[in-house]
């Protein structure tokens, strides 16, 4: 006779911890589903209105280690940094740049600049186009800088 030997244990290929669940909250989530999706028609609206201006748009949503440029947008030799802002005004709009976007919007700017050597040569430039509800765009064109170095 053979000795009994214990059941043995079948382990999972993963052990898994328990997932802790937390109640998302529904209008929350909800509210930045939607602002996410009026971010994006927005972006879209404003590159419209940049090519019925005569920009050629170079790009959406462009990453850099400075930060996100919305819109990559060139007429000439100038390389306009376009940030999208919709506001319930176009004067809120306009004025919701704030020092510390506009120096991540020059930084992130001249790391395009330098990434591209076919833009070599182009003078940069940071705009905004504002958007309100029931109004047409409106775009500002080479904002001023913010405090440091600013003239």
């Amino acid at each position: 006779m053979s000795p009994k030997r214990p059941p043995t244990r079948v382990l999972p290929d993963r052990i898994r911890a328990p997932k802790v669940v937390r109640a998302k909250r529904g209008w929350r989530v909800a509210l930045g589903a939607a602002s996410h999706r009026l971010g994006h028609r927005s972006e879209w609206l404003a590159a419209v209105w940049l090519m019925i201006r005569g920009y050629q748009v170079l790009g959406f949503r462009l990453k850099t280690r400075a930060g996100e440029i919305d819109i990559l947008a060139r007429r000439g030799k100038v390389l306009a940094v376009v940030e999208v802002k919709r506001r319930a005004t176009l004067e809120d709009a306009l004025t919701a740049l704030g020092p510390d976007q506009y120096e991540r919007l020059v930084a992130a700017g001249r790391s395009v600049l330098r990434q591209r050597p076919s833009l070599a040569g182009h003078v940069l430039r940071i705009d905004v186009v504002a958007l309100a509800p029931g109004r047409f765009p409106r775009h500002r064109r080479g904002l001023a800088g913010f405090g440091r170095g600013a003239a």
